[in-house]
């Protein structure tokens, strides 16, 4: 299975609202975020301040990511989001987007890459995921997003070894 990473399209947009509705993990209020970015990105690709990009397998969008340049840093970049189908989960098309994230944001000289997740029982899975390719806790807000849910920043240096 071969895994193509290109730039989205507006034509993708519905594939990829699918792929975020049909993930049980993200609430309705977090798939209305995802969307505006994804409108954002699509209105003005270079002025959002966003890099969105879809992995297509059979010529079928299979995930997404989006990520962008923290404000006010000097190499430190955000992933926001990324999704992959459902069905498609477990068959390495996040990692090759994650890889396709990584390297690009080392072609613009970044230093690390931060993301931002929930401490639910229900993103195991995903904290376990980041942390096998190469991710770092290095921080836990207790209580952040709700009661019981904290926010978990996990990081990797993209300018080491």
């Amino acid at each position: 299975m071969g895994v193509r990473i290109r730039p989205l399209t507006a034509a993708d947009k519905p594939a990829v609202m699918k792929i975020l509705s049909n993930t049980p993990e993200f609430l309705p209020m977090e798939v209305v975020v995802a969307e505006e970015l994804i409108d954002s990105y699509l209105c003005d690709p270079a002025g959002s301040g966003y890099n969105i990009v879809v992995g297509e397998v059979d010529a079928a969008i299979a995930g997404y990511a989006c990520y962008g340049l923290a404000p006010l840093t000097e190499g430190t970049w955000d992933l926001y989001w990324i999704a992959v189908e459902r069905g498609r989960q477990g068959q390495g098309i996040g990692s090759v987007l994650m890889k396709f994230v990584e390297d690009w944001i080392r072609q613009e000289k970044g230093r690390m890459l931060l993301i931002e997740t929930s401490s639910k029982p229900d993103y195991e899975r995903t904290r376990r995921f980041y942390q096998h390719i190469g991710y770092e806790e290095i921080c836990r807000i207790p209580e952040f997003y709700a009661p019981g849910d904290s926010k978990v920043v996990l990081m990797k240096r993209l300018d080491k070894g």
